[in-house]
């Protein structure tokens, strides 16, 4: 069988990440709005995880996200096999949307659900609309935050019949302001890593198109014995109750990262120069494997587009590293140090040693 050009089959990042810069240029000609409000824009916030408005008080936090192809995954899965994992997929959408807000240090308030159908078919399954409320509401339990409410629309000539385009936003806040999550880097400073479930919410395009070179599509067997289809719909794990422990303890944390597009290279994502200098990868779930061997993509090519096996990552001082440990695993996490940063001149890379792979600060342009 051909190998799958996974350029094309995934999503070009190149092309939406200038997208985005052009709308951070734009977007910042607005900022003096806030000013009537009594409020401003934090220096540095363009081009974090979430938007920060800054009042004399507190810092309130925003954030809109969409799930992505993931559903057309719970779809077809519905298909084959009859089980639902919409439930699955709506924990999912909150999950995208919480976890860039909680990685700037600001905890959900209250989250919104957006949906959008092609027909008014879609929702007519009782077991699919409920599972999908049921899940959107599980992931807001599981972030402390409110299901506030949201839109849904029906678009048809705009999204095909038979799915659901899933999205969201949510408001949170900072309080005391010396909660926030800044980017206070420092020489030496512990990286440690929070598992994944899996490939979670990012690469489904490319892992949609795996499945039509597999020989039993979705239903091929993974090492652990579990389909290929089941394995991409784990759900998402949720980290806002971590940044809660943390804050709650006192623990200061230097910077956070959601590890969401560009793999490993988002390690990077402070605009300072700094090396990132991984030891210890973890041990990624089976569905990478297969994923790398049916795409025939090398070590480089996945760990510069997947998450790995690790979902998010914090960057503490290397005494409190333990306890940033103790705390995550208390709250049922698995977590580990992976590694430490560094101070080299102005070089900013992400080196990842046992894999012998270096991504420099060129590959990586999202501000």
């Amino acid at each position: 069988m051909a190998a799958l050009d996974y350029k094309t089959a995934g999503v070009d990042y190149d092309v939406l990440d200038a997208f985005k810069r052009a709308c951070q240029r734009a977007a910042a000609t607005t900022v003096a709005n806030l000013a009537r409000h009594g409020a401003g824009e934090p220096v540095g916030i363009r081009g974090e995880t979430a938007y920060l408005v800054e009042t004399p008080t507190e810092y309130l936090a925003h954030v809109e996200e969409a799930l992505g192809t993931k559903i057309l995954v719970a779809d077809a899965m519905y298909q084959l096999t009859g089980k639902s994992f919409y439930r699955a997929v709506a924990l999912d959408d909150v999950a995208t949307i919480v976890n860039d807000l909680c990685a700037v240090g600001a905890l959900p308030l209250s989250v919104a659900m957006y949906a959008a159908v092609g027909d008014n078919d879609y929702f007519a399954d009782p077991r699919r609309a409920a599972d999908l409320a049921e899940g959107f509401a599980e992931g807001c339990r599981v972030a402390g935050a409110v299901w506030s409410g949201g839109e849904t629309q029906t678009l048809k000539g705009m999204i095909a019949p038979g799915t659901v385009v899933l999205g969201g936003s949510a408001l949170g806040r900072i309080a005391p302001k010396t909660r926030r999550i800044a980017g206070d880097v420092r020489d030496g400073d512990a990286i440690v890593f929070l598992a994944s479930s899996g490939v979670q919410t990012n690469g489904l395009t490319l892992c949609r198109a795996l499945a039509d070179q597999l020989p039993q599509g979705y239903l091929t067997p993974l090492a652990d014995g579990r389909s290929y289809g089941e394995a991409l719909l784990d759900p998402s794990v949720i980290y806002v109750p971590f940044i809660a422990a943390c804050q709650e303890a006192g623990l200061k944390l230097h910077y956070a990262v959601h590890m969401t597009g560009h793999g490993w290279r988002k390690l990077m994502r402070l605009d300072a120069p700094w090396v990132y200098r991984i030891e210890n990868i973890g041990q990624p779930q089976p569905v990478f494997d297969l994923i790398a061997k049916t795409a025939q993509l090398d070590a480089r090519e996945m760990y510069g587009t997947f998450n790995m096996g690790v979902g998010f990552a914090v960057y503490v001082s290397q005494g409190d590293a333990a306890r940033c440990l103790t705390l995550a695993r208390q709250h049922g996490y698995q977590a580990w140090v992976a590694g430490a940063i560094h101070k080299e001149g102005d070089r900013k890379a992400v080196e990842i040693l046992p894999l012998g792979l270096t991504f420099g600060g060129d590959t990586l342009h999202i501000r």
